[in-house]
């Protein structure tokens, strides 16, 4: 007599193991990023390597630009080397 196993429940079970202990991701970048690289990597048959690697790559890049971004930021808000306007500047107090 042979046992049949039924996966289902096991497959199921495992599904909503994952999906419950899954975090909130931060995909800036790897969407594009995996659908060029899923593209440029089905053309060489091997589109899930493709895909991983463009979502690495595309969310390298993202973070790149923010930085970047960031940075520009920073600079504009900083003061720049200007002589003091007329208001700014207290007058001196007389002399006793």
């Amino acid at each position: 007599m042979k046992t049949q196993l039924s996966y289902s429940p096991l497959a199921l079970a495992l599904t909503l193991a994952i999906a419950l202990t899954a975090g909130p991701a931060n995909a800036k970048g790897c969407i594009k990023g995996a659908i060029v690289g899923g593209i440029a990597g089905h053309a060489a048959h091997h589109g899930l390597l493709g895909a991983a690697a463009g979502c690495v790559i595309g969310h390298h890049e993202a973070a790149k630009r923010a930085k970047q971004r960031r940075q520009q930021q920073q600079e504009n808000q900083q003061p720049q080397d200007r002589p003091p306007n007329a208001a700014t500047v207290s007058a001196p107090s007389p002399k006793q």
